[in-house]
This record gives structure tokens, C-alpha cells and sequence, in this order.
């Protein structure tokens, strides 16, 4: 007896093979996502265009460079037109290199452009999973514009003028003040030699005369840019009502976050200031010490510092907070370092609710505890 069954079992097979062979093409060829990733140098914009499939395949469509100018701006619109799939929308990113991004940042948002700008380390660290070993600037563009097709990111939106003048502002005084404490320590120095050099020292005292005004006037500018805006005002005032936190602290946390525009929870903001909590754990053997990553912004950081010192004086649950860290590792720093992480939450939710802290005060030592 002959069976029917590899006859019929072909049949079926070659059914199957014809009406997947013309939906495989199809299926292969619909772009469902295109990033165009951009190297930013001082002069040179390298650009390459990536094209992510129904499939998961991932195509560089082309890399090429351009001016980091107006005029270079331009080109490379009129480039990505005409290489891209035009009825997808097109996400640029950017690594965010010192200052370099910025001006093709607002030139493509002014054009109503999707901007996503992402830090250097997080570019490295997906760079290390690709399998190229050539590191120049058409590798850095492919590899963030990979980036850009494989991952979610946030669209950019710009900050508020007050938020960037205040950034500026903020960041000025900080170097001034580090100019200060260099030329002061300076002048202890020549004031204290054998044979000191009188001109020397008025020379000295005369640039710490002229750092001293200029603070000064930094620190009336951001009043005035504060007294300005009404709402702002009011929301620095309540946050300051915190013990220990005072204007200029305020004024580098709200200046680094763009007033808190895109962080959309405190977990968020931790990590962005770099407070975040890691620890290397592998299986028996590694047990690494818990620390903060301090991969964040060092501003706010810094802004902290001090102010964690006047609250562990004069504010009673981080006082306790405190004391609990040191029974437990007997280190003062980590207990300061969990004030500041505590003031940089404290601060956003008073920010958020834009409430003094008077208000909240019960129920901030109770949430304070539960955040240990």
C-alpha cells in the first residue's frame, strides 16, 4: 500500500512556501524606525543615518560630514531628506560634547525636529556591545545612531531662558569662587615667606578685590532674573523655609534641572545627581562596598555640600538620619552624603507642591524614613 502522506505533506509545504515568499520581502522592507546619530567636534558634524526594520535588522543607510556651522546645518537636513524614508519621522541624537551640541540642538528644534541628546557614558557603554573595534568619529556617528533605533529615549526640549540664564549664572560664581580660594591661598603663601613680595601682594589683592565684585554682581543679577518671575519667586522662597538650604543652593539645583522639567519622579532625580546606590554582587565571593555612583551631575553635588552640614545642625529628621548612618558604618561623610540625598528630595518635592516646609513637616520625617 502507497501512502498519500509526503505527497500531501509537499503540498501543503510548497502552499506555505508560496504565500510566505511574497510577504518575506515586504515584511523585510518596512522601515518602522530611522535615528540619524551625530558626532558633535568644535568644527565637524559626522552624521549617519540608520534605518531599523519590521524584522530587526538594522541598515547604516550612509555617514557623511558637515560643518558645524549654520550653514552646515542646512546641508545636513537637505542630506538626511533625501537619504531618509520620508513618511517616518526622523530622530536625531546627539551626544551631549561640552558645548559643541548646543547650537545644532536649537537649530533643529527651531525646525521641528525630534532631538534626543545623551551623555557620553551611556554612548560608551552601548559602543563596548557593538561588535566593531575601529574607534574614530564615523564609528562614534553609527554607533549612536544604532543607539538612537534600539533604545527609547526622551525627546529634548530646550530650557526656559530664565532656567539657562541662571545655569550660566550659577556655574560663573562657582568658578569665580574657585578662583578665590586659589589666589587667597596664594596670597597666605607669599604673605608668609622670608622675604614676601609687597608688589606681588597688592597685584593679589587686587584680583581678589575684583573677584569679590563680580560675585556680587552675579548674585544681583539672579535677584533681579528671581524677582522677576513671580512664580519662581515664590517656589525659591518655600524651598528655602527648608533649615539650611539657602537661596544660591536653591537657585544651582532648579538652574541644573531646568526646574525640574523632565524629571518625573525622585528615583530619577537621585540618579541624575549622582546619589544613585551601586554595588558589585557576584555570587559568593565578590561583595563589593556599597557607594554612590557619582555619575551625575557634579553641580548639584556640590551645591549640597555645605548645606548638608547646617541641616544635620539645625534640622531634627536629618539630624536623625544622620546618627542612624553613623551607628550603622561609623563614616561621617555617608551620613552626609545620605543628607544631601535626602535635602536634593526634600528640595524637588517642595518644588513640586510649591509649599513651605512647615507645612510638611511631620510628614517629611515619616517620608524621609521610609526613602533611609
Amino acid at each position: 500500500m502507497i501512502s498519500l502522506a509526503p505527497i500531501l505533506f509537499a503540498r501543503e509545504d510548497a502552499t506555505r512556501a508560496a504565500f510566505i515568499k511574497p510577504l518575506k520581502p515586504l515584511f523585510m522592507s518596512t522601515i518602522i524606525k530611522q535615528s540619524a546619530g551625530i558626532d558633535c567636534g568644535s568644527e565637524e558634524l559626522v552624521v549617519s543615518l540608520n534605518q531599523m526594520f519590521a524584522s530587526g535588522d538594522l541598515v547604516c543607510v550612509g555617514t557623511k560630514s558637515f560643518a558645524n556651522s549654520h550653514s552646515g546645518f542646512d546641508k545636513l537636513l537637505k542630506w538626511i531628506s533625501k537619504i531618509s524614508a520620508p513618511d517616518i519621522k526622523c530622530r536625531y541624537v546627539v551626544e551631549a560634547t561640552g558645548i559643541y551640541h548646543e547650537r545644532l540642538a536649537y537649530f533643529l528644534f527651531e525646525q521641528d525636529q525630534e532631538i534626543s541628546i545623551i551623555l557620553p557614558n551611556k554612548i560608551n557603554a552601548y559602543g563596548k556591545t557593538c561588535s566593531s573595534k575601529q574607534q574614530d568619529d564615523y564609528q562614534a556617528s553609527k554607533v549612536i545612531a544604532e543607539f538612537g533605533c534600539v533604545k527609547k529615549l526622551e525627546i529634548w526640549q530646550p530650557p526656559s531662558p530664565v532656567y539657562r540664564s541662571l545655569k550660566q549664572l550659577s556655574r560663573e560664581r562657582d568658578q569665580l569662587q574657585k578662583e578665590h580660594s586659589a589666589i587667597s591661598t596664594q596670597l597666605h603663601a607669599e604673605v608668609n615667606q622670608a622675604f614676601p613680595y609687597l608688589e606681588s601682594i597688592k597685584r593679589m589683592k587686587a584680583r581678589i578685590k575684583l573677584i569679590e565684585k563680580q560675585i556680587e554682581d552675579i548674585e544681583n543679577e539672579v535677584g533681579e532674573l528671581v524677582n522677576e518671575n513671580k512664580e519662581l519667586k515664590e517656589r525659591v522662597l518655600n524651598v528655602c523655609t527648608i533649615p539650611g538650604v539657602g537661596v544660591q543652593t536653591v537657585i544651582t539645583i532648579v538652574a541644573e534641572t531646568n526646574g525640574f522639567n523632565l524629571i518625573r519622579n525622585y528615583k530619577q532625580l537621585v540618579s541624575y545627581a549622582g546619589y544613585d546606590v551601586i554595588q558589585k554582587k557576584s555570587g559568593t565571593s565578590v561583595r563589593g562596598k556599597a557607594r554612590i555612583s557619582k555619575k551625575g551631575n557634579t553641580h548639584i553635588r556640590k551645591a549640597l555640600h555645605f548645606p548638608a552640614f547646617s541641616a544635620v545642625r539645625y534640622n531634627q529628621p536629618l539630624k536623625k538620619l544622620h546618627e542612624r548612618i553613623m551607628e550603622r558604618q561609623d563614616v561621617k561623610m555617608k551620613g552626609y552624603v545620605a543628607v544631601q540625598r535626602k535635602l536634593l528630595v526634600l528640595i524637588y518635592t517642595l518644588w513640586k507642591k510649591n509649599e513651605p516646609y512647615k507645612l510638611l513637616e511631620q510628614p517629611v520625617e515619616a517620608a524621609l524614613t521610609e526613602l533611609d
